[in-house]
């Protein structure tokens, strides 16, 4: 690490607590929105508010240059019920920072506050602190608000914390490095009756049993097998009693791709599996099927000149590339689509089974703020290096 600014971390690890403290889910985080403006305009940043309802850019301008730079952390919480025990525990019954979002907000907070201070760059400086990209896309809303019209970006970054990769450690990948996600709801419409004479009835929980088995092979025998991509059913409701044979089954699937042709194909054989398997039972199936978040598609450029930092800032031994992405989902997607950039991992492991992100036990954790802080530093003002 080639800069140190011990004397500002009491202040990081503040703020990550007060944000984890109050959390607030994804477009109602008034709060939150209303706490970080009022640090940004403290340290002199031209505070925009507004994009995305809660979102915020703020933006810093120093010496003659027009290049410019973005960096995002995202502010939104999870519906969790909490259960780390920690002293600054959600406030919020039934909301949580389980994502470590808290943490994002704060590293970035505490670098704006040393840039501000510094002044060692020349250039155009936007942080972007997000709201909604759990579940409703604030990055995709940002734009729709204007946000690379009004605050153009040469370039965009952001991180995530993760609790699986050893602590201090730089994971990056150039092109893929997270899934697209889809999100389908199949629902069966079936003739219920007594469960003793089911000869009357129409099955929906054999039907949508059938159904869930029929897709396993769509991964198995119809998508090449090295185009990655997951189906997955995680819920199947149907009745409630063992005597009763219900009027209908409903099945929610998780769907995983990066090919947009696979992730067409994808969809097209879920519609005629599911329609099909219930045909053959004589019933019929509604099907709701959402697209979600595109795939995270890292920049060449832009990737190359995070893994040089990276590499000079904590070492060759702490920087490795991912052998394959991860199946999991981002909206910084859509920032990439219309920017240069990269996102990546930071890792911030405690022990071999630390719990995941999304757990009700995870909890962000300090000791990685100083590292984060002061990349976030580092790269601004080497990417806006006065020539």
């Amino acid at each position: 690490m080639t800069i140190q600014f011990s004397n500002d971390m009491a202040e990081v690890t503040a703020t990550r607590h007060y944000l984890h403290e109050n959390p607030e889910i994804g477009l109602s985080e008034f709060n939150t929105s209303d706490y970080v403006a009022e640090k940004l305009l403290a340290l002199g940043y031209e505070v925009t508010r507004g994009l995305a309802k809660t979102g915020i850019v703020a933006t810093l301008r120093h010496g003659t240059s027009t290049r410019s730079v973005g960096i995002r952390a995202d502010f939104d919480a999870l519906p969790i019920l909490e259960e780390t025990g920690a002293p600054y525990a959600s406030k919020t019954p039934g909301v949580m920072h389980a994502c470590g979002h808290d943490g994002h907000t704060a590293m970035l907070l505490g670098a704006a506050k040393i840039i501000a201070e510094r002044r060692n760059f020349d250039g155009v400086l936007h942080l972007i602190f997000q709201p909604a990209e759990e579940n409703f896309g604030g990055a995709k809303l940002m734009m729709d608000d204007g946000l690379f019209d009004k605050f153009p970006c040469d370039a965009v970054f952001a991180l995530h914390n993760d609790p699986g990769v050893p602590f201090g450690q730089f994971a990056l990948r150039e092109g893929p490095i997270m899934a697209a996600v889809d999100e389908c709801k199949i629902t069966v419409d079936g003739r219920g009756g007594h469960g003793a004479e089911p000869q009357d009835t129409l099955d929906p929980i054999v039907c949508g049993a059938s159904i869930i088995m029929a897709l396993q092979t769509i991964i198995s025998r119809n998508i090449h097998p090295i185009d990655p991509s997951v189906i997955t059913v995680g819920a199947f409701h149907a009745g409630m009693a063992s005597n009763v044979i219900p009027e209908r089954a409903e099945m929610v699937l998780s769907i995983r791709s990066f090919d947009p042709k696979v992730r067409d194909q994808l969809e097209n054989r879920i519609r005629t599996i599911a329609e099909g398997q219930a045909a053959s039972y004589g019933m019929g199936v509604t099907i709701d099927y959402q697209r979600g978040y595109n795939a995270t598609i890292n920049h060449k450029a832009e990737t190359d000149f995070l893994r040089d930092l990276a590499t000079r800032f904590a070492g060759a031994d702490k920087v490795f590339d991912m052998a394959r992405p991860t199946m999991g989902s981002e909206d910084f997607a859509y920032m990439l689509e219309e920017r240069p950039g990269s996102y990546f991992f930071l890792g911030t492991a405690r022990t071999d089974n630390d719990p995941p992100l999304h757990h009700p036990r995870f909890d962000f954790n300090d000791d990685i703020l100083p590292i984060g802080t002061t990349f976030w530093v580092e790269l601004a003002e080497k990417w806006l290096e006065a020539k």
